[in-house]
């Protein structure tokens, strides 16, 4: 049976969450938006998830550098600067009684529309802000034991078509390619780029490692991953030889390790990928090395955020 990396064990406090809408903090069941709204009609907005630990949004700086972008790139007001994006985050937290196992997902839509339709003139509101914290953790089963990855068809494409660094909330490609591995009974679809060199997986950054070298991509194809930054500057800092290179899926199979990272579920083993076996099939010391140093950065920049918090 396939499992996703986002699946999580079922928290009965999920059903009482209060979720943050334009200002308001509304129960679970009243948390709506309209049917005319950009996000519903076209998917025409900009999103970020956010994990939470010891109260704090985990690398919030670079998640808000990579909202902001995503806006500007759209001509999109948030309506709400950093400082006010960020206190409303930390409202939703207070109000939930939230500090560990959580996962935060914050969404900006362009608005709501006086007619269904694409032109962004027709919007006659301010842009919608929702943000929807949950009670949530990546399954320590698919954590200890990995994921199986299936290459699919679905390419990732060029930036004149649709720039894959847009963290967008039109995702229907990634849909496609989780479709497709999922039916050939995988967890993740592992994503090519259009010469055919691996990218990306459809909601992770994938990573191999050959002779204690930790290969990933170019990223040219890919969305600029804020796990994966962090997982290359832990390999540079620790004299961990780390390149972003072109690779084939020959090279894949021949790696020793594989894993794939993501705001979610941090540093995640691969154990096949296309029916092959990666190394043992277990977590390669390579991965758990490298879950290690990941685990020390998000301490570090907790430490720092509570630092600003109390100053």
């Amino acid at each position: 049976m396939a499992h996703s990396i986002h699946e999580f064990h079922d928290d009965p406090r999920n059903a009482d969450i209060r979720i943050w809408i334009n200002g308001q903090l509304k129960p679970r069941a009243q948390a709506t938006v309209s049917v005319f709204d950009s996000g519903f009609v076209l998917g025409d907005g900009v999103w970020e998830g956010l994990r939470i630990v010891g109260g704090h949004p985990v690398f919030l700086d670079a998640h808000l550098d990579r909202l902001y972008e995503g806006a500007r790139a759209i001509a999109m007001d948030i309506g709400l600067d950093r400082r006010a994006l960020t206190a409303a985050l930390y409202e939703t937290l207070a109000a939930n009684g939230m500090h560990d196992g959580v996962h935060v997902r914050l969404m900006v839509t362009r608005g709501v529309k006086r007619t269904p339709y694409q032109d962004p003139r027709v919007t006659v509101g301010p842009a919608t802000v929702v943000i929807i914290p949950e009670h949530k953790v990546a399954k320590p089963e698919t954590l200890a034991t990995g994921l199986r990855l299936f290459t699919v068809h679905v390419r990732r494409g060029f930036p004149d078509v649709q720039d894959p660094k847009l963290n967008s909330h039109s995702k229907l490609n990634c849909i496609t390619a989780c479709i497709q591995a999922t039916e050939a009974g995988a967890d993740e679809g592992l994503m090519l780029d259009p010469h055919g060199f691996v990218a990306t997986c459809n909601s992770t950054h994938f990573f191999i490692v050959r002779k204690g070298e930790v290969w990933t991509s170019t990223g040219d194809y890919s969305l600029g991953g804020i796990t994966r930054e962090n997982v290359i500057g832990a390999c540079r800092d620790a004299g961990i030889p780390v390149f972003e290179k072109n690779f084939s899926l020959t090279q894949v199979y021949g790696a020793d390790e594989a894993f794939v990272t993501g705001t979610f579920a941090g540093v995640v083993p691969v154990r096949q990928v296309d029916g092959r076996v990666m190394g043992d099939g277990r977590p390669g010391p390579m991965v758990e090395r490298l879950q290690a140093l990941y685990r020390e950065r998000v301490a570090r920049d907790i430490a720092f955020r509570a630092g600003e918090r109390l100053a």
